[in-house]
This record gives structure tokens, C-alpha cells and sequence, in this order.
């Protein structure tokens, strides 16, 4: 299906059936062992993740998100003794953080949250500082206090797991998944350097170092971005008229040897590839507003105008989504509802721990 120029997309246009059971659970066997659907153009390639590199060419630009996912989710009780569910976003100065969360019945500021026993077992303890941005706001700012003087990350590192999305449903064994070792490795990426993410630039979990070889031995260069995923990504569109949606902020940053190897890329005619849509949300955010280093709310939607990427590697991703949007943007609207129907047909496994798909840039 194709429309117009001048077409006012809805939610409803970015729908599509997908069966449950193509919903990826777990990752696959090896990292680079995924399935690849080349959709430069019509039919797509069927590959697998690992003969990325024999499609791009000596000179191209590879740029990945090196953001690293912390252990974000933590469990713990009120002063009653009723349970709670923190999920940080973001990290700020003296201890404070901010954070979603998940208790039957919202404290009042100044209650004091205990986690891991508290600070006096040898846990930590949260206090309620106020809602975030105002009195209204999703998010709760809370200020953490552990017994031996520790860092949220380092409250993060001993006592929190990793907050999985919640289209990954796993059985509870004691209150824990059985599967969270797994998880630890392989919901990051062998990029990951920089904390701050509650969830994994997910096209980057198919490269391992014989995929990296493989791109460096062709010619293929590299570089690095940070953007730290909120679980703002998983909330979804409340509006049918897509123009209606605010995005939800996200903090990125952009070294001057990626801004250097971008302009080394564009001088030699080589193309830029960007390995996930938070690269893309990153590169072309800084080309609209100059900024290495800022907060993003970029909303990508058909018609946006590209200045960077050239190339897309990406996850198959959720209906009636944002992301949905972005790479619809990106490669065509028609072309990728088109990709998407033969991906379902085809079993191709979906989100985070699914497989991958290559995307070039469409003609404006």
C-alpha cells in the first residue's frame, strides 16, 4: 500500500498482524546466528546475521550505540511492609535518581522505601523526594542511601537485575527467572561501555567479534555514539493522530572522532550505517540542532527529512509503534508494511532477542 505525499498518517497505518508465538523469548543460540532479511530492495535477501559484512562496501561508516544497560530494576517495601517496584532512569547528582514506580498505593514525599533489607541489613534504603518533572509528573525523584556510602550505581551493580521489556514473559522460580544469568550477557551488547540504559540498542545484539573481523577485513569503518535508552520506548501511542504524540526524552552524546569519521565518510563517498534507530535518533537529532551532546525528543515519522544515515540495520519491531514509524520514515512506508507482511509469513522471529533486517534510505 502507498499514499500520497501529502497523506496525514494515523496510528492505524502502522498495524499489522503478528502472531504471538513470533514474539522472540529468548536470544538465539549464537549472537550473529540470526536471521538477516536484506530489504534494500523487493524481493529481500534471506541471510544470516553473520553475512552483514559482504553487503556493505570498502569505506562505509558502521556507527553503534555503546550505551550499556544497568541493573535498573529493584525490588523492595514500604515502611508498611508493602511491596514496590523501582525502575531508574536516570542517574542525577548526591545520590538522587529518577525513577518509575510500580506499589499499590503511591507514598507520600519523605517516606523512606526500604530495598535488600534496608541500610541497616546491609541493603539500601530510598527516600521520597517529590514527583518528577512537577507535582503530576511519571516519574518519581528519590534520593539513595546505602549503609556503606555507595553510588546508585554501585546500589544498581549489587542489587537490582535487569529490566527485561515487557513483551518478554518468562516463567518465576522463587521469585526470580531462572534464565537472568543468560540474560545478564546477552541483553548487552559486546559494545556496551557507557551506563545508563534500561534497555539494549537491541539491533547491535547480533554483532560479535567475528562479525567486527569480518567488517574490519572488508574495509568497513567503525564508530561510536551513546544514547541511554528510557523505558520511555516501550510506552505506547495513546493517539490515533500521530502528530499528537510526544516523545519521551533521552540524553545522547556524540564524540568529536565520530563527528570526524562521519566527514572522512562523506569525503571518500562512502555511506553511513547506522546499527539501530537510537543512532539514527542520535545522528540526525545533532544534525538538526548542532549539539553533540544533549537531550533528544526527536519524532521520527514519514516525511522526515534525512541527513545522515544512509543505511539501517534494525529489529522488527512493534506494531502501532514509534519505532514502527522511524523505519517507515526511513526505507518507505509501503516498502517496509510490504517487508513487514513477509517477515510474518516467512516465521521471522520479532523484538529484542528477534532477528534483524538491513534498510537503505529511500529516494525523497
Amino acid at each position: 500500500m502507498t499514499f500520497p505525499a501529502d497523506h496525514a498518517y494515523t496510528l492505524g497505518d502502522f498495524d499489522f498482524a503478528l502472531p504471538p508465538e513470533l514474539i522472540a523469548q529468548h536470544p538465539a543460540p549464537e549472537r550473529s546466528g540470526s536471521r538477516l532479511l536484506d530489504g534494500r530492495r523487493w524481493p529481500p535477501g534471506e541471510l544470516i546475521f553473520r553475512q552483514l559484512p559482504a553487503l556493505l562496501a570498502p569505506g562505509d561508516l558502521m556507527v553503534f550505540n555503546d550505551t550499556q544497560v544497568v541493573k535498573a530494576r529493584l525490588f523492595g517495601e514500604k515502611g508498611t511492609g508493602g511491596q514496590v517496584e523501582l525502575l531508574i532512569e536516570r542517574v542525577l547528582a548526591d545520590g538522587q535518581v529518577l525513577a518509575h514506580m510500580k506499589v499499590s498505593k503511591k507514598p507520600a514525599p519523605g517516606a523512606r522505601l526500604h530495598f535488600a533489607g534496608g541500610a541497616a541489613q546491609g541493603g539500601f534504603d530510598a527516600v521520597l523526594l517529590a514527583r518528577w518533572p512537577d507535582a503530576r509528573g511519571p516519574l518519581f525523584r528519590l534520593r539513595l542511601q546505602g549503609g556503606a556510602g555507595e553510588t546508585p550505581w554501585e546500589l544498581m551493580r549489587r542489587h537490582g537485575h535487569l529490566p527485561l521489556p515487557p513483551y518478554i514473559r518468562r516463567e518465576q522460580a522463587g521469585g526470580h527467572d531462572r534464565h537472568e544469568a543468560e540474560d545478564n550477557e546477552r541483553y548487552q551488547t559486546i559494545f556496551a561501555h557507557t551506563p545508563g540504559a534500561v534497555a539494549a540498542p537491541t539491533a547491535a545484539l547480533h554483532f560479535d567479534e567475528g562479525v567486527l573481523a569480518a567488517l574490519s577485513e572488508r574495509g568497513v569503518q567503525s564508530a561510536q555514539v551513546t544514547l541511554h535508552v528510557g523505558a520511555g520506548t516501550f510506552q505506547p501511542v495513546k493517539t490515533e493522530n500521530i502528530a499528537e504524540h510526544h516523545m519521551h526524552s533521552e540524553w545522547y552524546c556524540i564524540p568529536p572522532e565520530t563527528l570526524a569519521a562521519i566527514a572522512r565518510c562523506r569525503a571518500r563517498g562512502g555511506r553511513v550505517l547506522a546499527i539501530g534507530t537510537t543512532t539514527v535518533r542520535t545522528l540526525e537529532s545533532w544534525a538538526r540542532t548542532g549539539l553533540s551532546s544533549a537531550d533528544t525528543d526527536i519524532f521520527i515519522t514519514p516525511g522526515f527529512d534525512f541527513r545522515v544515515v544512509d543505511l539501517l540495520v534494525t529489529n522488527f519491531h512493534l506494531p502501532r509503534s514509534t519505532l514502527m514509524m522511524l523505519v517507515s520514515a526511513f526505507a518507505g512506508y509501503g516498502h517496509v508494511m510490504r517487508l513487514y507482511r513477509h517477515a510474518v509469513a516467512q516465521r521471522y522471529r520479532f523484538f529484542s532477542y528477534g532477528d534483524a533486517m538491513l534498510l537503505q534510505r529511500a529516494a525523497p
